[in-house]
């Protein structure tokens, strides 16, 4: 089994790629659904995140546009968070990697947003990076409500550099283009991955 990293920068349109990889037949480990379900209200991390951020939890779970402003400036807060909802979505990415192999499936995907900077390439066989002009970018993500420049400048800080991820990159996946370029992309691309899960078995 090929293990795939799906990543990309804020508004390059990997979400669109994950779903044209689980289209295609490679099953996409989500890690922001997985935290989803972690913050929900039977989630394995609202309790917990409850007692370090009193009020970020209702009825619904955890309230993430509340805690993103609780941790935007308290980095020791951020830290926090991080060692505890991680360790979670790790382990529920492990039990579906085990459940993948005992299918036989010969790629999978992992959908991880900032697999660079949390060290997740060293637990994939090949990186592929979704990727688009800096302009259509920004184009994106501005017209999303409620974004700022501001609000997009911190999250790209917060990022490793566009430039740097395509360098490090088995493949990119151009999305500036229509749907149907993108699809023949990842078809490319899934077709080479197949070759190689053969090659590896």
């Amino acid at each position: 089994m090929i293990t795939v990293g799906l990543t990309g920068s804020i508004g390059m349109g990997k979400s669109t790629v994950a779903k044209m990889f689980a289209e295609l037949g490679a099953p996409v480990f989500d890690a922001d659904a997985a935290v989803h379900q972690l913050y929900g209200p039977d989630g394995a991390a609202a309790r917990a995140i409850a007692d370090l951020f009193p009020g970020v939890v209702g009825e619904g779970g955890v309230d993430r546009a509340i805690l993103r402003a609780r941790v935007k400036d308290d980095p020791a807060g951020l830290r926090r968070l991080e060692e505890l909802v991680h360790p979670l979505v790790a382990d529920r990415r492990r039990r579906w990697l085990r459940a993948q192999k005992r299918r036989n499936t010969p790629v999978v995907v992992l959908d991880i947003p900032l697999l660079f900077e949390t060290g997740g390439d060293r637990l994939v066989d090949a990186v592929v990076v979704v990727s688009a002009p800096e302009d259509v970018q920004r184009r994106r993500v501005l017209g999303r409500p409620g974004m700022t420049v501001e609000a997009l400048n911190a999250i790209l800080a917060r990022q490793m550099p566009d430039s740097e991820k395509r360098a490090r990159a088995d493949a990119v996946i151009d999305t500036s283009g229509p749907f149907p370029a993108t699809r023949r992309q990842v078809r490319r691309v899934l077709r080479r991955l197949k070759r190689r899960a053969r090659v590896k078995e």
